[in-house]
């Protein structure tokens, strides 16, 4: 039996819980799966009883292991929002951060004076992800609730009966000022609401007791509120100093590293959220990862392992196609939610494996060109990364190529929630300082760049630029 904090993460097709022990290691975990309605045009939703279902099952499989549980912390997808009623039911689903529905509302702001100042105050850039314009989606048509909350704060309150929400998912909703740490007004009067529809605001480290029935945890166990997916998958990877970044790559992916004060770019690519103890994770999240493998894959009618390896044996430059791989529209660095994709270069003799090539590079370098984004404002010398994805060597040998840096995988694909079973223990005062994140999560492999491959992929970078703005300027003129 071991001293454990159990992390749950919310992610956006399934809730894993792992329990996390002192020197951030893993000792057990559980997860379960849900579906993601999408309809045209753009929802993309959970029912949040079916989330909440699969977090309280996977939590009383992981406790029946019968290890000491000493709190639970969560974490989840950000840019998530659903409405309540007075007693805290659901009068919505929970819309994802991949639901595009808002399009108009962000057309009419995106790249105005007023937009511009937005994202320099809340971090968030003016995107369908953001809540802010969720909740104006929302407003525009006349549908109300008595609160507005994140997935991860309606789970809270299901274990804890308090309703609240904390700074680092907060920052991430475009309705929060980095500078006060509260409410921001101009962002509230676009979202069309008052600060008193929305959760009260805490601490990443607060908590509140366990009331909910856990067999294996006692009633009264802390519950510590927490933090967004993005910024703790830093803290569980280690990349808490200066210089060292984090990419997470699974259904979508991003590329973040810690300041010690909140800044973003002058051209507007990066946003910037909160970590916890005045750290703040500065970064670029790109909405297409795995996910245009599986697309890929659905599409050939066969499945992703056998598709990456086929893919594995075509040379770097996908035998001359280069692909804009935008399935869900993309974020950084352009925030277009209404971006296409693109298979340039086609050619009679290519196959499946050439197009799966280029759909994987196409990810890189928009990784690749995120990182030349962060770069305008924050140095990065060395790049820790954790998800799903790099189960592949196909991913991890092309993504470091096209970032041109040695890429340190960590040991497991739990960077998240091993970020949140750190806070955690932070939160009970026996991990002093996050930054010790840094030396307690050791990288158990190195992946290096192809140096031809860099090159090639580093020459065609500035061409997929010109490539997006021209397909941009085609589909809208």
């Amino acid at each position: 039996m071991a001293d454990v904090v159990l992390a749950v993460d919310l992610g956006t097709t399934a809730t894993k819980v792992i329990a996390v022990d002192r020197d951030a290691g893993v000792v057990a975990s559980a997860e379960r799966g849900y579906p993601m309605r999408t309809t045209p045009p753009g929802e993309a939703t959970h029912d949040p009883a079916r989330v909440w279902a699969a977090a309280l099952a996977a939590l009383r499989e992981v406790a029946a292991r019968g290890h000491r549980v000493r709190a639970l912390a969560l974490t989840g997808a950000m840019h998530t929002l659903l409405g309540l009623d007075a007693e805290g039911e659901p009068v919505t689903p929970s819309v994802s951060w991949a639901d595009n529905r808002a399009v108009a509302e962000v057309a009419r702001l995106r790249g105005t004076p007023e937009g511009i100042a937005l994202h320099r105050a809340t971090g968030t850039p003016v995107h369908t992800m953001s809540p802010m314009a969720k909740l104006a989606w929302f407003t525009s048509r006349g549908v109300t609730a008595h609160t507005w909350c994140g997935m991860k704060d309606f789970v809270v309150h299901r274990l804890t009966g308090r309703l609240a929400t904390e700074h680092s998912s907060a920052s991430a909703s475009g309705l929060l000022d980095l500078g006060s740490l509260s409410w921001h007004r101009g962002a509230l009067a676009v979202a069309g609401i008052t600060a008193d529809r929305l959760p009260v605001l805490h601490a990443p480290t607060d908590s509140f007791p366990l009331t909910c029935d856990i067999p294996g945890v006692p009633p009264g166990t802390p519950v510590v509120l927490g933090g967004g997916d993005g910024p703790l998958a830093n803290l569980g990877v280690g990349a808490v100093v200066p210089g060292v970044a984090a990419v997470s790559l699974g259904t979508s992916g991003a590329l973040r590293v810690v300041r010690d004060r909140p800044a973003v770019d002058e051209r507007g690519r990066v946003f910037c959220y909160a970590l916890a103890d005045g750290l703040w994770v500065l970064g670029g999240a790109v909405s297409n990862g795995g996910v245009v493998a599986q697309w890929a894959a659905d599409a050939f009618g066969t499945d992703v392992a056998t598709l990456l390896t086929e893919a594995a044996r075509v040379p770097a430059g996908a035998a001359g196609i280069t692909a804009l791989p935008y399935l869900l529209g993309e974020r950084a660095p352009w925030w277009r939610p209404d971006a296409r994709s693109a298979l340039v270069g086609l050619r009679r003799e290519h196959g499946r494996a050439e197009i799966a090539r280029a759909l994987v590079e196409g990810v890189a370098q928009q990784l690749a060109l995120v990182l030349d984004a962060v770069r305008s404002v924050a140095d990065v010398h060395a790049v820790r990364v954790t998800g799903g994805a790099f189960r592949s060597d196909l991913w991890a040998t092309v993504l470091a190529s096209a970032l041109g840096l040695e890429l340190e995988l960590a040991e497991d694909s739990e960077g998240s929630g091993v970020g949140a079973g750190l806070l955690g223990w932070h939160a009970l005062g026996e991990l002093p300082d996050l930054t010790v994140a840094a030396s307690l999560v050791e990288p158990t492999r190195t992946i290096r760049p192809d140096a031809d491959a860099r090159r090639l992929y580093a020459a065609r970078r500035p061409a997929v630029e010109r490539l997006h703005q021209a397909l941009h300027d085609l589909d809208h003129a």
